[in-house]
C-alpha cells in the first residue's frame, strides 16, 4: 500500500521532458557562473558578508525582494490565498510596504552610518553584549530554520513534480546554494537573487494568466468563491469586525496591530536577511533607497502568488480538506501540473527552483555573516586575522547549510508553510523589535532592559502559542490569528519589561548613543548625496510615500 506521501507525489508528478531539464541545466550553469565571476572580487571578509558595500540600490533593491520572493513566499502565500481567501493580501499592503517604507526613512540612516555588518553589532553599541550575544544566538537558530523551511519546500516541489526522493531533493538543493554562496559570497547570493527575480516572474505570470483563462477570468473565480466560501472570502475587510467570523480567524484590530505592526515591523526591520542587502549598498542614500524601490514590486506580488492560490481552489476544491489529500501547500504545483505544457513547464520549474534558492541563500548569507562577526570573532576567536575570518565565513555556511537540512523536516508538521513561518517571525522578529524601537527612540532605555526585554518577550510568544494557544487554554481560530495574538503578547511584554528594568536600572552615557538614538548625530549620518542622486525621482521621501499611497489605492477594490 502507498503511503500518502507517495501517491500525493504519483498525483502530481508532471510531464517533463528533455527540454524542460535543459531549461533547468542551463540556469544552472548560469548560476554558478555568477558565483565564480563574483569570486575575483571576494578578498577581505567585508567583500564575503557585505560586498564590499558596493552594489547601486538598483541592484540591491532587486536582491531585496527576491530575497524575500523565496520559495516559501511563493508556495507559502498561494496557500494562503486557497485556505483564507483575498485576506492574503494583507500580508502585503499592510503587513509589509508601512514597515519598509520606514527601515528605509528612519532605520537605514542608523544601520548603515553605524558601519555595522549585521543587526546584532547595532544591538552591541546600544546595549551592550548580553544583549548582543542574546540576539545573535536567537538570530542565528531562526535563520537556519528558515532556511529549512525553504530546503523542505523546494523538495516538497521536487518530489512532487520530478520524482525525487524528498531527502535526495533536500541534499542536493542544499548543496548547489552552498557551492554559489561558498565561491562568491554574498555578491554571488545577491546578483543571482536579482536572476532570480526575474526568473520567478517568468515562472508565475504564464501560470496566472494561463489559470485565470482557464476558470474564467476573475469573474469566474469571484462567483466561484463566493458561492463556496461565502462572500467575504474574497474581500479584504468583510467579516474582520470584533466578534465576527472568517476564515483568518481574526479581526480587523488583530489584523492592523499584530500583522501590520508589530510582526510586519518586527520582521522587515529587524530580519538581517533582507536588511543585509541594503547594508551593502554604496552608499547611504543608495541604502535607503533599497527596501523603498523594493516595496513598488512587493505591492504587486499578490497577482501572481496569491491569485493561482485562488484558481487552485477553484480548479481543486478538495485542496486541505484531508491530511491524505492534497494540501494548501500543492496549490502552485497542482496549476503547474495541470495548464502547463512542456518548456513553459521547465520554466516553471526552473522559477521555483529559483525562488528556493532566493530564500535559502538570504537566509545562509545572513546566517554565516551573523556567526563569524557576531559570535565567533566577538567571543570566541578574537583579534585574529581577515582571512581567518574569511575563511571561517566559508566553513560556517557549509555547517549553515547542513543545519538547514536537518530542519527542513520539522516544517512537514505544517500542511501550510506560511503559519510555521509566521510562527517563527513571533517568536524571534517580534521581540527584537520591541528592543530595536523602545531603544532607538528612548534614551533612557538601559542595557539591562535590551537584554531581559529581548528574552521576555520571546518567552511570552512561545508560552502564548505552545500553552494557551496548542493546550486549549484560550480560543483562537486558527493558527494565522494564533500568530498574531503571539506577536501582540511578544511586544506588550517585552516593552513592559523594558519600562519596569529601566527604571530600575543604569542607562549608558549619552556621549555613548551618538547616532544609536533617533534625535542623535555621527559624523557618518551627515554623508552628502551621491552625484545624481539627489535628483527629485531618487528622492527616498517621494519613494517611500508613493508606495504607501499605490498600497492603499491597491485595497480600494477589494474592501466593499
Amino acid at each position: 500500500m502507498l503511503s500518502p506521501t507517495t501517491t500525493l507525489a504519483e498525483g502530481l508528478r508532471l510531464p517533463t521532458n528533455g527540454l524542460d531539464y535543459a531549461i533547468m541545466a542551463i540556469y544552472f550553469v548560469v548560476v554558478l557562473g555568477i558565483g565564480f565571476a563574483a569570486r575575483r572580487s571576494v578578498k577581505t571578509s567585508l567583500d564575503f558578508f557585505l560586498s564590499g558595500r558596493s552594489l547601486p540600490a538598483w541592484v540591491t533593491g532587486l536582491a531585496f525582494v527576491a530575497a524575500n520572493l523565496g520559495a516559501t513566499e511563493i508556495l507559502g502565500m498561494a496557500a494562503n490565498g486557497a485556505q483564507y481567501g483575498l485576506y492574503t493580501v494583507h500580508w502585503y499592503w499592510i503587513g509589509a510596504i508601512p514597515a519598509m517604507v520606514f527601515l528605509g526613512l528612519v532605520m537605514m540612516p542608523f544601520y548603515y552610518s553605524s558601519k555595522v555588518r549585521s543587526v546584532p553589532e547595532f544591538l552591541l553599541h546600544r546595549f551592550g553584549p548580553s544583549s548582543h550575544l542574546l540576539s545573535s544566538i536567537i538570530f542565528a537558530v531562526s535563520s537556519v530554520l528558515i532556511a529549512g523551511v525553504n530546503l523542505y519546500a523546494m523538495a516538497l516541489v521536487l518530489q512532487a513534480l520530478l520524482g525525487w526522493p524528498q531527502w535526495v531533493a533536500i541534499v542536493i538543493a542544499g548543496l548547489f546554494v552552498l557551492a554559489y554562496i561558498t565561491i562568491g559570497g554574498l555578491s554571488s547570493a545577491i546578483y543571482n537573487e536579482v536572476l532570480q527575480f526575474f526568473v520567478i516572474l517568468a515562472a508565475l505570470i504564464p501560470l496566472t494568466i494561463v489559470g485565470l483563462k482557464r476558470v474564467g477570468g476573475w469573474d469566474g473565480i469571484s462567483d466561484s468563491l463566493s458561492s463556496s466560501h461565502g462572500s467575504s472570502f474574497m474581500t479584504a475587510w468583510q467579516g474582520t469586525g470584533i466578534g465576527e467570523s472568517n476564515p483568518l480567524g481574526a479581526n480587523w484590530l488583530t489584523i492592523v496591530l499584530g500583522l501590520g505592526f508589530v510582526m510586519s515591523f518586527g520582521y522587515w526591520t529587524t530580519n538581517f536577511a533582507e536588511v543585509q542587502r541594503a547594508l551593502s549598498a554604496k552608499n547611504l542614500s543608495a541604502a535607503k533607497r533599497t527596501p523603498l524601490i523594493a516595496a513598488f514590486p512587493k505591492i504587486l506580488i499578490p497577482m501572481v502568488v496569491v491569485i493561482p492560490g485562488l484558481i487552485a481552489l477553484v480548479m481543486e476544491p478538495s485542496l486541505g480538506k484531508s491530511a491524505d489529500g492534497l494540501q494548501y501547500n500543492d496549490a502552485i504545483p497542482v496549476l503547474m501540473r495541470d495548464l502547463l505544457p512542456n518548456g513553459v513547464l521547465g520554466i516553471a520549474v526552473t522559477g521555483l527552483l529559483a525562488a528556493f534558492m532566493a530564500g535559502m541563500a538570504a537566509n545562509v548569507s545572513s546566517f554565516n555573516t551573523v556567526f563569524t562577526n557576531d559570535i565567533w570573532a566577538a567571543y570566541i576567536k578574537k583579534g585574529q586575522s581577515d582571512k581567518h575570518y574569511l575563511q571561517t565565513g566559508r566553513v560556517v555556511t557549509a555547517v549553515g547549510v547542513l543545519i538547514g537540512m536537518g530542519t527542513a523536516f520539522i516544517a512537514g508538521s505544517f500542511s501550510n508553510i506560511m503559519n510555521y513561518l509566521q510562527t517563527l517571525f513571533s517568536f524571534f522578529n517580534v521581540p527584537l523589535f520591541v528592543v530595536f524601537i523602545i531603544g532607538m527612540f528612548w534614551k533612557r532605555t538601559t542595557p539591562a532592559a535590551g537584554f531581559w526585554g529581548l528574552l521576555s518577550g520571546t518567552v511570552a510568544a512561545m508560552v502564548n502559542y505552545f500553552w494557551f494557544y496548542k493546550q486549549g487554554v484560550i480560543e483562537i481560530p486558527s493558527d494565522q490569528g494564533a500568530n498574531f495574538v503571539s506577536s501582540i503578547v511578544a511586544f506588550v511584554v517585552g516593552a513592559v519589561v523594558m519600562l519596569v528594568v529601566t527604571m530600575v536600572t543604569k542607562s549608558k552615557p549619552a556621549e555613548e548613543l551618538a547616532g544609536l538614538v533617533y534625535g542623535t548625530k555621527s559624523p557618518g549620518m551627515e554623508e552628502p548625496p551621491a552625484e545624481g542622486d539627489d535628483a527629485w525621482y531618487r528622492k527616498p521621501a517621494l519613494l517611500g510615500w508613493g508606495a504607501i499611497a499605490l498600497a492603499v489605492i491597491c485595497y480600494i477594490p477589494f474592501s466593499f
